[in-house]
């Protein structure tokens, strides 16, 4: 599988959103940099966890992937062809394959439509743009086999989302998630909003799902626990940019960026022995605004390991062992 093109390249991603001054003559005084330059892949079948702090980016790079907003810079690959450069019928095509489930499951619900409506409403599109072919007899069967995989019954479909509860509402977008029969789903928190006992519910039903149909994800979360269970692969972001990716056992195991060794010291553990004993690692301060270019590292202002060096460098994605990228000064600088 890894000798095969990635089903997804992101490449030196950014995504900046202008800061505007002025009422009847705007122009542009600055930007946020929700995204700074990230690159990673995604492999068909595979599991790509992105955590970090809220505010760092994570649920904006999903957003890009799935170009509902536009980038700033750089390129997305998906199956070879980049999705930044295409028409909007041809994006329109791709995205067929490209699904979401977003973190609130009763806001990304019409209140109004009906769960045979809502599961049904990406057929339906399709079939009116003329690029699926399918009966409404078809599209009906379609939406009892959908609910049914997702572990709901058919005799639901024409109750509305709020005589539902949070679980079962995340089960319909789940559902309408795969209506189309994607390739890669990216899940944005989709179980933050959930009861700690419905979570595992939902993170088994996608684990079933991938297995499958061999989905890919881009799972995002804050959770490092729900991303330690669910994911293959696992990418540090931190104020618009990566700062580590490794296999998660890996990852676990030895974590190596000081942002990634704070976040998992902060991470508790259910054994009470091993919790009073362990060091912690306090970060100082707040993240810093993502209004202001940078011309060291991101995370210099917070770092506990700090070098002069890293004041006015941007350290690159470096590869350590197979498997394992790592950005930062602390395993050599340019030319080492």
């Amino acid at each position: 599988m890894s000798n095969k093109q990635p089903l997804l390249e992101v490449k030196d991603v950014k995504l900046h959103f202008p800061i505007e001054d002025g009422v009847l003559f705007k122009r542009q005084v600055g930007a946020i940099r929700a995204i700074d330059g990230i690159s990673f892949t995604v492999r068909e079948g595979e599991t790509l966890g992105i955590v970090g702090e809220s505010g760092c980016g994570k649920s904006t790079t999903a957003r890009a992937i799935a170009q509902l907003h536009p980038v700033t810079e750089g390129n997305i690959y998906f199956e070879g062809k980049d999705l930044t450069k295409m028409s909007t019928k041809e994006l329109l095509a791709t995205r067929k394959n490209i699904q979401m489930v977003f973190q609130d499951p009763y806001a990304s619900l019409n209140p109004r439509m009906t769960v045979r409506t809502i599961i049904s409403e990406p057929l339906n599109i399709y079939v009116k743009r003329r690029l699926l072919e399918m009966s409404q007899t078809e599209i009906e069967n379609r939406v009892e086999e959908l609910m049914e995989i997702v572990g709901l019954s058919r005799f639901y479909k024409n109750r509305y989302p709020h005589e539902f509860s949070g679980g079962q509402r995340q089960r319909i977008g789940i559902a309408r998630a795969l209506a189309l029969n994607p390739k890669i789903i990216l899940a944005d928190e989709p179980v933050s909003a959930l009861d700690v006992s419905i979570q595992s519910q939902i993170l088994n039903l996608l684990k079933d799902l991938q297995k499958e149909f061999g989905l890919a994800y881009v799972f995002i979360a804050h959770d490092l626990a729900v991303i330690e269970y669910i994911s293959n692969r696992v990418a540090v972001m931190y104020l618009g940019k990566l700062v580590e990716i490794a296999d998660s056992v890996l990852l676990y195991k030895n974590p190596m960026h000081p942002y990634t060794q704070a976040l998992m010291s902060a991470a508790p553990i259910p054994d009470p022995q091993i919790e009073k004993n362990r060091k912690r690692i306090i970060l100082k301060g707040d993240v810093p605004s993502p209004d202001k270019e940078r011309i060291g590292c991101y995370f210099y202002d917070r770092c506990p390991k700090k070098m002069e060096y890293c004041k006015t460098h941007i350290p690159p994605m470096k590869d350590l062992v197979k498997g394992h990228q790592v950005a930062c000064w602390l395993y050599g600088k340019k030319g080492e």
